[in-house]
């Protein structure tokens, strides 16, 4: 494909951009970015807006922040035009799979409906796009990417009406350059302010430029002077140094202006020159010198080597008063000091062959929180910055791109609370990133999500099940439970009788000590219990984790002499540890279930469930009943063998699904065996688990439950 021009905007031929962005010698990476320039020229001009960046002029700012070859093709495949020309999979195939993974996060970020675009009020907004923009890639070649893109992007919008100019200038002030500043690039966040200034204030951007101006031959030749003076000053000291003038951005003058109350004219800092040595030792020596021949405003010293900046930046600041009494500001600083000052995290690219500055370079970085992967096989910034940076939270955005903090584990109906209590009461369902997912789904940063909702508000009482994990926000719960409690009486009444039945069903328990439970939870009788438990003041797992069942009829128990035997269990007899015990295999007891004990002849004491029907006074002989004696569990924590079954349709992944369920769990299956239920439809599963207690019981129950196929769960008695 031969041209000799590009879109009409564009300064080079496709020829010289292939040179310009070929970095390397190898033919692979020319191919690459051959191909990628060739991509561009297939997308119209006139399909773009005047504001709307081309890629190619993205790649050459990154091109002057020294990047890699990888970040400069990504970066021309990132063109929103491309998007539906070429899917990921496309470029995948055409390029490599890090190419293509940078290029994805690329489109989400591009994704993005900006503030300035949406309404959604900056302020409220900025620092969490900061965050998420860092949250959500793998990758922060991307953020550098996008950085780039939004320079472009403003230097573009002045061709715009004067709304949108100031739009995109103020989501630049609030966003891309504090980012590119946490970033240390201040090769770009000098540009993104001095240019968003300017779109602003105008009014102030002007005069100060015009206060610069009037002077600006005088300032200059005063500087010129300076710097040779201080360059021959080094040099008679044997320090090897590039001493320059520096130029001074409008919007950082402002900004001091502001800070200190004073005028243009009481600056400090209008007349800047930088001193560029070879290590630190030279740094202190040059500091030494300058403070020895002019005096210095002690105020004014700063030393950023001992004391980095928390974006890494170092170098020794200090302001001395020079000729004609003039106050001249100088920074001190190494050549990498200098790059990384410049760059950023962008600098670490520069030193890919790895060495003693790659050394350095890493430290520096890692102190951005880590933003390294300290992988010594390749110099990529590839660490979950999610997990290094933000490992409590989430952030995902709503339809209309605005953001939502949540916290780690949040669900739909957390982000639809979050949204509105409303909406959460309406909630039925859920859309992440277009696609239905189930309400337990857990977020992900970046994730897109949109609630569907009913015309009535009705939360669903399983919302509040911690067993079923429906819910990660305490916040969220409380919301819920308001919701309950503000319903009809008579139906949370109806609803706690079905909730408790439920339970006693799953959990295999003939019958519940009300009258224990309204005791236990301190309330006034057992309709005012029902009531609680229908509008979820009591949850499942607190009533599993405070059930008693009591014997039919009170029985005399005989006291029982203590052997040395060991007892593996724990429980004990008479308030007596360390007696010989057996868990009965009729019932299977497990800690939570009340238990009573029967002497055996010649095996010890046998531990039913109290509600067994093997102890119960009408089915033991005289002589019998006077083997029961009182038992308790102990403290020590054992595993016991408990029989559930499980009956469900018989589909595909029927066993799978239960058996995932079990092992996420952490319970151990000693037996499973499927058995065809009354018709060819309906399967059951019997399982023989080990379990610790009652309430780890109850969560397996309940989890299970919720299982596509599952029609009933519950422990066999």
């Amino acid at each position: 494909m031969q041209h000799s021009h590009l879109i009409n905007n564009t300064k080079y031929t496709r020829d010289e951009w292939i040179e310009r962005l070929w970095l390397s010698d190898d033919k692979k990476d020319k191919q690459q970015v051959s191909d990628a320039v060739d991509y561009i020229l297939q997308i119209e001009s006139a399909r773009r807006l005047p504001h709307v960046p081309i890629s190619l002029d993205v790649a050459n700012i990154l091109l002057s922040l020294q990047v890699d070859q990888v970040t400069l093709v990504a970066a021309l495949l990132s063109d929103i035009g491309l998007n539906e020309i070429f899917s990921i999979e496309d470029i995948e195939r055409g390029f490599d799979s890090t190419v293509a993974q940078l290029v994805k996060n690329m489109r989400l970020l591009h994704n993005f409906k900006s503030p300035a675009e949406n309404g959604v009020a900056i302020p409220a907004q900025a620092e969490k796009l900061r965050r998420m923009l860092l949250a959500m890639v793998d990758d922060v070649r991307a953020v550098l990417i996008r950085l780039a893109w939004n320079l472009q992007q403003l230097r573009l919008v002045a061709k715009t009406d004067d709304e949108t100019m100031q739009a995109f200038a103020s989501e630049t002030m609030a966003i891309y350059a504090p980012l590119a500043n946490r970033l240390g690039i201040s090769q770009l966040k000098w540009e993104m302010e001095d240019l968003a200034f300017r779109y602003l204030e105008p009014d102030c951007y002007r005069r100060i430029a015009k206060s610069l101006a009037t002077k600006r031959l005088e300032r200059e030749e005063y500087i010129e002077n300076f710097t040779n003076t201080l360059q021959d000053l080094l040099a008679n000291d044997h320090v090897d140094a590039k001493v320059y003038g520096r130029p001074k951005h409008i919007y950082s003058i402002w900004k001091k202006m502001q800070r200190k109350q004073i005028d243009f004219d009481q600056l400090y800092d209008l007349r800047a020159v930088r001193v560029i040595v070879e290590n630190d030792r030279d740094c202190y020596a040059v500091i030494s010198n300058v403070h020895a021949t002019w005096q210095y405003i002690p105020d004014e010293f700063d030393d950023y080597i001992n004391n980095r900046k928390s974006n890494g930046y170092q170098s020794l600041h200090t302001v001395v008063i020079g000729p004609e009494n003039k106050a001249v500001e100088i920074q001190i600083r190494t050549n990498d000091m200098h790059l990384f000052a410049e760059l950023g995290v962008a600098a670490h690219w520069r030193y890919k062959e790895g060495g003693s500055q790659d050394a350095d370079m890493e430290r520096v970085v890692s102190s951005l929180r880590r933003l390294l992967d300290n992988d010594e096989s390749d110099s990529e910034l590839l660490e979950d910055f999610q997990a290094g940076i933000f490992p409590d939270r989430v952030f995902a955005l709503s339809p209309k791109g605005e953001i939502l903090d949540l916290s780690k584990g949040s669900t739909p109906i957390d982000f639809a609370y979050a949204i509105h209590t409303h909406v959460g009461h309406l909630c039925k369902g859920a859309r992440v990133n277009g696609a239905i997912v189930p309400l337990d789904y857990k977020l992900r940063n970046g994730d897109k999500v949109e609630i569907i909702t009913g015309k009535i508000e009705q939360p669903k009482r399983k919302w509040l099940n911690p067993i079923l994990e429906y819910v990660g926000s305490a916040g969220t719960r409380t919301k819920i439970r308001h919701w309950f409690r503000q319903q009809d009486h008579e139906k949370n009444l109806q609803d706690g009788m079905s909730v408790l039945e439920e339970e006693r069903h799953r959990l295999g328990i003939k019958k519940f000590d009300i009258e224990q439970l309204v005791e236990r939870f301190r309330l006034q009788n057992k309709r005012e219990f029902l009531i609680s438990l229908g509008r979820g003041d009591i949850s499942v797992a607190q009533i599993a984790d405070s059930i008693d069942i009591p014997h039919k009829k009170e029985v005399k128990l005989r006291k029982v002499n203590v052997n040395e035997k060991s007892n593996h269990q724990g429980i004990q007899i008479q308030g007596v540890s360390n007696l010989l015990v057996e868990i009965s295999n009729c019932c299977q007891p497990v800690p939570g279930d009340d238990i009573i004990g029967y002497i055996s002849l010649g095996r010890g004491i046998k531990i039913h469930r109290a509600d067994c029907t093997n102890v119960q006074q009408q089915h033991l002989t005289s002589e019998q009943q006077l083997r029961l004696t009182s038992a308790s569990w102990g403290k020590e924590t054992t595993a016991y063998t408990v029989d559930m079954q499980v009956t469900g349709f018989n589909q595909p992944g029927f066993l799978r699904d239960v058996a995932d369920v079990l092992a996420k769990q952490q319970i151990n299956v000693s037996n499973i065996s499927l058995a065809r239920g009354k018709t060819d439809l309906i399967s059951i599963l019997n399982i023989e688990i080990l379990i610790e207690n009652l309430k780890k019981l109850s969560t397996a129950l309940g989890k299970i439950d919720e299982l596509p196929n599952v029609m009933d769960v519950r422990r066999k008695s």
